[in-house]
């Protein structure tokens, strides 16, 4: 008898959160079972059966009515667990997907840094003289600070032997860092154009390169394009031609190369090779002197050779306006152009 009071206090307190149907179901159901006992109390066996059996097909339908909701409830559960597990599934795809491209990034840094160590030890391994294996750290340093600067979207090339080494590059982006140059021209293309590109893309300048090398330049192309700075840099085949000077002719550059620049306010003096024969590189200032602007940065490089030493004094000398400023790190030599008021006006 308790649990028949339990029950039926459980069904008091569950009436109010019944649905309409629901309240109309159990309505019909209490009606039936009201009107079986009755009709058997009063001796109508017959009625009593037939109310009894109307009220087992009702409890047949309705039985059938929760079989199909519960059905579709599980067939919707199961589709929920579907997206859900193609949903994680996606995410895991585009984790993994994230993972390996950081990991191949971290992988091309590696490379970079493993390559540049193996260079330095390759200098070390030569022994070529106790100025380079105690310059060794120096260049390591350069090297770590260099890719700390900028984040290279593919594999650097090598820098050393005939490229600038990571002490001038390290210098070099320096001052183009805090001179904020608008157009920068380079006499020889390589390693260093790709480095200044990237220099350049920070600040909103320009680069031209010129090499006579058809090959080279071909190269120097390839490698801007796989770093994506083709809007950036440009490099410019520009053979050698005879360019006369007091009376004497130097291979140089050809000048139609350089007939639409104006406004230089920044020059890397990296070519021509000293192969190419003595004083290969002091044409430079006297062929671009009027392309520069009223101020200018030049960065000699190699300056410590004799040949380039004797064009240094012969610029100084000539050219007004042109005074060399101390050298930070590298083998090079930095020039600060100044054109005079006088000039100026005449230039402008």
């Amino acid at each position: 008898m308790s649990s028949l009071t339990r029950i039926g206090r459980r069904v008091v307190r569950r009436l109010p959160s019944l649905s309409a149907r629901q309240a109309a179901a159990l309505c019909g159901a209490g009606v039936l079972c009201a009107g079986v006992a009755a009709a058997a109390l009063t001796g109508h066996p017959r009625v009593a059966t037939a109310l009894l059996g109307l009220l087992a097909g009702v409890t047949l339908a309705l039985l059938l009515v929760v079989l199909r909701r519960l059905a579709g409830v599980q067939k919707a559960g199961l589709a929920a667990q579907r997206d859900l597990r193609t949903t994680v599934e996606e995410m895991q795809r585009r984790l993994v997907a994230a993972v390996e491209r950081e990991r191949l990034t971290a992988g091309d840094r590696h490379l970079e840094l493993a390559e540049a160590i193996a260079r330095v030890k390759q200098v070390a391994d030569r022994k070529a003289g106790s100025a380079q294996v105690l310059g060794l750290p120096r260049e390591f340093e350069a090297t770590v600070q260099l890719f700390q600067g900028f984040v290279p979207r593919a594999p650097m090339p090598s820098s050393g032997d005939w490229a600038l080494n990571p002490t001038d590059l390290l210098e070099l982006l320096h001052l183009i860092r805090i001179r904020q140059p608008r157009l920068v021209l380079e006499l020889g293309s390589g390693t260093s154009s790709v480095w200044i590109a990237y220099a350049l893309e920070q600040s909103g300048g320009r680069l031209i390169s010129l090499d006579h090398d058809a090959e080279f330049a071909r190269r120097t192309r390839a490698v801007l394009a796989a770093h994506g700075l083709t809007e950036v840099a440009e490099v410019r085949d520009a053979p050698l031609t005879p360019a006369s000077i007091d009376g004497r002719d130097y291979p140089w550059y050809d000048p139609e190369t350089l007939a639409d620049l104006h406004d230089i306010d920044f020059v890397l003096i990296d070519g021509p090779p000293a192969a190419i024969g003595a004083d290969a590189r002091f044409p430079a200032l006297h062929m671009i002197e009027k392309r520069l602007a009223d101020r200018a940065t030049l960065i000699f490089d190699d300056a410590g050779r004799k040949d380039e030493q004797a064009a240094l004094a012969a610029w100084t000398e000539r050219y007004e306006g042109l005074t060399r400023e101390g050298e930070i790190l590298g083998r090079h030599a930095v020039l600060a152009f100044a054109r005079p008021p006088a000039m100026a006006a005449a230039h402008g």
